[in-house]
């Protein structure tokens, strides 16, 4: 195997906390706040650090052995053999690199915490190939490259289905973070050089060729580079491309059918929906342009308050007819897949809702949250992370779902595509599980931000944080909690290098009642502005913020069909679920809800994990046998029975079972 040299140069920056936050917006001057930077978090007990020790354990190192090796995945391999370094084809889907890409990104994610040389040199291995397969131009697609040698075809994006500005966007975000997590410019450097040649090829570009933007992660790619090189011709690009969209023949499967600014509702893809949902968001970060914020707005309350399932997860459909069409002109109906459904509709054995999709609404509004200082939008990326996002991955941290129904039976009469229960590697298109992977590695960036008005705890985890805020202020706070299990957490001022500074504690919209305890006293009284609490705090303060979390009811509008008169579990961000390793012999699905039900708290393992599980007495219809039967008279004999539900991300960690969230109930 040959091996090959890069010289990499570290550059050094005069703020390293203000410049190597996860996103960086410490220059964009139109959000209201800002990352922490991406070594400033440490966990240390609890639910996130149990998560991040099986992410450093498993997860990543499952991870780079799928996707470096060369009889299984093929998407390091591809970079091989474009590089000249091995003979072969293309192997897999068209977006393996990008895949590729985000595996560098958790593992460089990683690096910024756990500091381990053993990562910096996998990535630097690595990185030396990719900087070989690249072309002198900046050209890096490994599959058109591969068929170039072969063919001595020079097409690019020449296929409207093709991921090619997806796979650089992944590119620009993993070089990025690459930078920001070891000071390199190894993988930066290809970036710079990839995101030039876009540059040159969309001032040529035909309008079908510049709309080639399926499932455009290049928006938030190209904006990084902005912020990361301070170079406005990036920025200019980003701007231009969102211009473009829609200026052409364009799809509602891939939400470009019309121009962005005058999009009402969101159609079609929901990965590709939030991806460029995240992307306009940052642009508009760096511009200001209203009329994007205007339809940001319009998008969000279209997701969030009628096609938003209550786990969080995005996009009813597996397959389609698109929104925009008009039934009595049936040639303006267009098959849409993988996407959001009509208002309301929503499914839950047949629920699509990727996991993609689900860390996309995660990225959009962790943006909206840096724009605004709003906490609404930390709550549906709290929402989303601990349900519809760790769904996606085992306990053990090396099995996957590509989808996140929110029921499943096995006697269910369809086959459904990627159901049959979690997998190792999901080979027709296994582009979640590293995108999962780099997500948890980056939510430690998700905990903290930092505002002209001091700093932000947006969510809760036991951690400690080693910060520099906007005024030069050096402080050490202490977080130690049980949550979400548990609704105390505790903050404590370890090192403060100013006399004091205000510290907003984000009060989460599921959270009906709270109290304060500052420093032994709570007769103090806090008033609720954008979602947060706020005071003064120095060195050797101490706060405990207990919030009120009992197990809560739930219901869906009534013009959601699929769960009229049922109702889920809620407790916290938690939603539940029942699956029937809990109820062996009995069917889960005749369960009843009482109104009156008192559910308990109880810890349990599943796999090696801790989660709280609930117990409580429900009742079950009896003898209901619906084996070739459409319809019969109710039964309407019940009989009582224990139930213990259990968080839905942990469900199918016991083998392939049947499982609800949804459950019938009795006012």
């Amino acid at each position: 195997m040959k091996k090959i040299v890069i010289i990499t140069t570290i550059l050094l920056s005069q703020n390293v906390t203000a410049q190597n936050g996860l996103v960086n917006t410490m220059q964009s001057p139109h959000a209201k706040l800002n990352s922490v930077g991406m070594s400033d978090v440490r966990w240390t007990k609890g639910f996130w650090a149990e998560r991040f020790q099986v992410c450093k354990d498993s997860m990543v190192p499952h991870l780079w052995a799928t996707y470096t090796s060369k009889d299984r995945c093929y998407a390091f391999q591809n970079f091989r053999v474009a590089a000249g370094l091995d003979t072969g084809r293309f192997r897999g889907p068209s977006f393996h690199d990008g895949d590729f890409y985000k595996t560098l990104e958790a593992v460089a994610a990683l690096y910024a915490s756990a500091k381990d040389k053993k990562l910096d040199a996998m990535m630097d291995d690595a990185i030396a190939v990719i900087a070989k397969a690249q072309k002198e131009d900046g050209y890096i697609y490994t599959k058109s490259i591969i068929e170039q040698k072969k063919t001595g075809r020079k097409e690019m994006f020449d296929d409207k289905l093709s991921f090619e500005a997806y796979n650089f966007g992944h590119l620009m975000t993993a070089a990025s973070v690459h930078y920001r997590a070891t000071g390199k410019t190894s993988l930066l450097d290809v970036a710079k050089k990839a995101t030039d040649f876009l540059i040159h090829f969309y001032n040529t570009a035909t309008p079908e060729q510049a709309r080639n933007a399926i499932c455009p992660s290049h928006y938030m790619g190209i904006t990084e580079m902005y912020r990361t090189t301070r170079d406005k011709k990036y920025l200019d690009l980003v701007k231009k491309l969102i211009d473009i969209r829609g200026m052409s023949e364009g799809s509602d499967d891939n939400s470009d059918r019309l121009p962005f600014r005058q999009m009402k509702e969101v159609n079609g893809h929901a990965v590709r929906a939030n991806y460029l949902f995240a992307g306009v968001a940052d642009v508009y970060a760096e511009t200001g342009d209203e009329t994007l914020l205007h339809t940001l707005n319009l998008m969000w309350d279209d997701v969030v308050n009628q096609k938003m399932y209550v786990t969080g997860g995005c996009g009813a459909l597996y397959d389609g007819l698109s929104l925009e069409g008009i039934s009595y002109k049936p040639d303006s109906i267009q098959k849409i897949q993988q996407a959001y459904g009509k208002d309301y509709q929503l499914p839950n054995k047949t629920a699509h809702n990727e996991t993609c999709a689900n860390i996309g609404n995660v990225l959009w509004n962790w943006r909206m949250l840096q724009l605004t200082g709003e906490a609404k939008y930390a709550d549906v990326m709290e929402l989303s992370l601990y349900n519809s996002v760790l769904s996606g991955i085992s306990m053990d941290g090396n099995k996957f779902f590509y989808t996140n129904p929110l029921a499943a039976a096995k006697d269910y009469p369809y086959d459904l595509r990627w159901s049959g229960g979690r997998s190792k590697y999901i080979s027709k298109s296994n582009c979640c599980p590293p995108n999962t992977i780099r997500t948890i590695a980056e939510v430690n960036d998700y905990m903290y931000s930092i505002g002209e008005k001091g700093l932000y705890i947006n969510m809760y985890g036991g951690s400690i944080l080693n910060t520099e805020l906007h005024d030069g202020a050096k402080i050490t706070l202490e977080q130690v909690t049980n949550y979400p299990w548990d609704g105390k957490i505790t903050i404590a001022v370890k090192e403060l290098s100013t006399a004091s500074q205000k510290i907003h504690f984000r009060i989460p919209g599921w959270c009906k009642g709270y109290s304060v305890v500052f420093n032994g006293k709570n007769k103090e009284v806090y008033k609720v502005i954008d979602g947060y609490i706020s005071r003064d705090m120095k060195k050797g303060d101490r706060m405990e913020l207990i919030l009120n979390m009992p197990a809560t009811l739930l219901e869906s509008n009534p013009l959601v069909e699929e769960t009229k008169n049922q109702v889920t579990v809620k407790r916290g961000p938690i939603v539940y679920c029942l699956e029937s390793t809990d109820l062996p012999q009995q069917n889960i699905f005749n369960v009843l809800i009482p109104a009156s039900i008192k559910l308990q708290p109880v810890p349990m393992k599943i796999d090696n994990g801790n989660v709280m599980a609930l117990t409580g007495q429900a009742k079950i219809v009896q003898n209901s046998n619906w084996k070739n039967t459409l319809y019969k008279e109710v039964n309407t004999k019940t009989t009582p029975v224990k139930i213990k539900l259990i968080p839905y991300y942990a469900w199918a960690n016991r083998g392939q079972t049947d499982m609800t969230v949804w459950m019938p109930f009795l006012r």
